[in-house]
C-alpha cells in the first residue's frame, strides 16, 4: 500500500514491515484528541494566513464529520492504516479532496503525536481523579458507619494497640488522598507544555502562533525547545508512577480485605456477587475481585519499567522506538480505572463483624501501653512504668487472664500506684477514646479525619 510518506522512497513497504510499524491497533482510541488537535491547528493556520479561511472551514467540517461517524459507527477504522494520525488525514482528504493536504502543513506526525497522548494523559487524569473521589467518598461514609468499633491494630502483623476500624479504613483514605495530589502535580506540568507546533524536531519556517494553538487545546504554555517537545515522554513516567503508586495502595487494601474475609480473621464478609466458587471445593467462597487487583498491580510496576526502558538510551530528537509508549500507558490507565472502580463496591458493601473485630483486639495486651501510661500519670517515669508493664503481662500470661481482668490485689503487688480505676481505664474502648491526638483513634480524632476527606472532595 502506497503512503502519504512517498517521497524519498517509493512508499511501498513489505508486509512485514507494515506489520512492526503500525499503531493503529493501539492509537485508535486517540482519534478524538487528534481531530480536535487537528481543528486547533486548522483554526491557527487560517488566523495566520498560512491558509485560507474557506479551506479552514472545509477541512474543519470535514473533521468534525469523520469524529461524528467514528464514533456513531458510521466509520470503520481501517486496521490496515499506519496510525490514527494517517487514516484521519486520508479519509478528510478522500472527503473534501486536495484541500485536505493542506491540513499537515507546519506540523509533524512527531508533534502531533505528542500532543494527542498528551490530552489523552490530561483528560485521563480527570477520570481518574474522579473516581479516587468516589472511593474516598465511600471510604469516609464506611468509617463514620464504624466510629465506635474497635479492632487491633498490628506492628509486624502482632497485635500492638486499640484502634478503630473507622481510623484503619481513612489510613487508606489518606493514601488516596495523597494519590490525587500527585494527579494534579503531574496535570499541572502537562497543561504548561503544549509540544504542537514544535514539528519534527526543529520547528517551522511557517509564522505560526504556537501559544493561540495550545490556548484553543487547554493548554496553559508552550514547549520552550523543539527538540524536547517531540522526545519528551516525562509526563508518562509520570502518570504510571503515580498509577503504580495507586496501585500499591489498592494491593495493600486487598491484602488486608483477603486476610479479614478469611475464617481465621472473620473481621468482614464479603456478598456472594463479589467472590466466587471453586471447581471442586463446594464450601469456598473466594475474594477473587481483590485477589487479581493484588495480581494487577504487577502489570502496572511492568508498564512503567517499560517506558523507562524505552526511554533510558533514546538520543533526541524523535525515535520510533517512542511508538511503544502508547501500550503500557493505556494498559495502566485502563487496569486503575478498573481496580478503583471494583474498590468502590467492594468497601461499600463489605459486612463489617463488630464482634469478632472486639474478640481479637482483647486477646495480645495490646492495652499494655496504656497500663504504662497509666503509670506516668500516676508519677511513674516511663522507663519505669515500661518495666512494670512488661512483668505485669508476663504475670498475666502465666494466669491465662487478660490485663483488664486482674483483680486490684494482685496489680498492686507490682505497684502502690495503681488503683480501682484501672479496669476502666484499660476498658479498650477508654484506650480507644483517649488516644485523641490530632490524627489518632478516638472517634473524635477520626471525625476530624473524615471531614477532611469530605472536604477534598467536595
Amino acid at each position: 500500500m502506497d503512503k502519504l510518506w512517498a517521497g524519498r522512497t517509493a512508499g511501498t513497504t513489505a508486509n512485514l514491515v507494515d506489520e512492526i510499524n503500525s499503531s493503529i491497533a493501539v492509537d485508535r482510541r486517540l482519534y478524538k484528541r487528534d481531530i480536535a488537535g487537528s481543528i486547533a491547528h486548522a483554526k491557527m493556520m487560517a488566523k495566520q494566513g498560512i491558509i485560507g479561511q474557506r479551506e479552514a472551514e472545509a477541512i474543519i467540517s470535514g473533521l468534525k464529520g469523520i469524529e461524528e461517524d467514528i464514533t456513531s459507527g458510521k466509520l470503520a477504522i481501517d486496521p490496515t492504516a499506519e496510525d490514527i494520525h494517517m487514516f484521519v488525514e486520508k479519509v478528510l482528504t478522500d472527503r473534501i479532496g486536495d484541500t485536505g493536504k493542506m491540513l499537515h502543513t507546519a506540523r509533524s506526525r512527531n508533534d502531533q503525536v505528542a500532543l494527542d497522548t498528551k490530552m489523552y494523559c490530561i483528560e485521563e487524569i480527570d477520570s481518574i481523579d474522579y473516581l479516587i473521589d468516589q472511593l474516598l467518598k465511600v471510604l469516609a461514609d464506611k468509617a463514620e458507619k464504624n466510629l465506635e468499633v474497635i479492632m487491633p491494630g498490628y506492628t509486624h502483623m502482632q497485635h500492638a494497640q486499640p484502634v478503630s476500624f473507622a481510623q484503619h479504613l481513612m489510613a487508606y483514605a489518606m493514601m488516596f488522598d495523597r494519590d490525587k495530589s500527585r494527579l494534579v502535580d503531574c496535570k499541572k506540568r502537562m497543561i504548561e507544555r503544549s509540544p504542537i507546533g514544535a514539528c519534527a524536531l526543529a520547528g517551522t519556517t511557517f509564522d505560526i502562533d504556537r501559544e493561540y494553538e495550545a490556548s484553543l487545546l487547554g493548554f496553559t504554555g508552550i514547549a520552550m525547545n523543539s527538540m524536547d517537545a517531540v522526545s519528551d515522554r516525562d509526563h508518562f513516567v509520570e502518570l504510571m508512577s503515580a498509577l503504580a503508586i495507586i496501585m500499591m495502595h489498592t494491593s495493600r487494601l486487598s491484602e488486608e480485605i483477603i486476610m479479614w474475609a478469611t475464617s481465621e480473621f472473620g473481621f468482614v464478609q464479603l456478598p456472594d456477587e463479589y467472590t466466587t466458587g471453586s471447581s471442586i471445593m463446594p464450601q469456598k467462597k473466594n475474594p477473587d475481585v481483590a485477589e487479581l487487583c493484588r495480581g494487577k498491580t504487577g502489570r502496572v510496576y511492568g508498564n512503567l519499567m517499560s517506558i523507562l526502558t524505552t526511554l533510558k538510551g533514546m538520543p533526541l530528537a524523535y525515535n520510533k522506538d517512542i511508538q511503544e509508549d502508547k501500550e503500557p500507558l493505556f494498559d495502566s490507565v485502563e487496569t486503575v480505572k478498573l481496580c478503583i472502580e471494583a474498590f468502590i463496591e467492594i468497601v461499600d458493601v463489605m459486612e463489617v463483624n463488630e464482634k469478632n473485630m472486639y474478640e481479637s483486639a482483647r486477646k495480645g495486651y495490646i492495652n499494655a501501653t496504656d497500663l504504662a501510661d497509666y503509670l506516668v500519670v500516676k508519677g511513674m517515669p516511663f522507663r519505669d512504668a515500661y518495666n512494670v508493664s512488661g512483668k505485669i503481662v508476663s504475670y498475666c500470661l502465666g494466669r491465662g487472664c487478660a490485663l483488664e481482668d486482674l483483680p486490684v490485689e494482685e496489680y498492686k503487688q507490682f505497684s502502690d500506684l495503681i488503683e480501682e480505676d484501672i479496669h476502666q481505664r484499660l476498658d479498650l474502648r477508654t484506650c480507644v477514646e483517649k488516644r485523641n491526638s490530632a490524627g489518632g483513634t478516638s472517634p473524635s480524632s477520626v471525625m476530624k479525619q473524615i471531614e477532611y476527606i469530605r472536604t477534598i472532595i467536595d
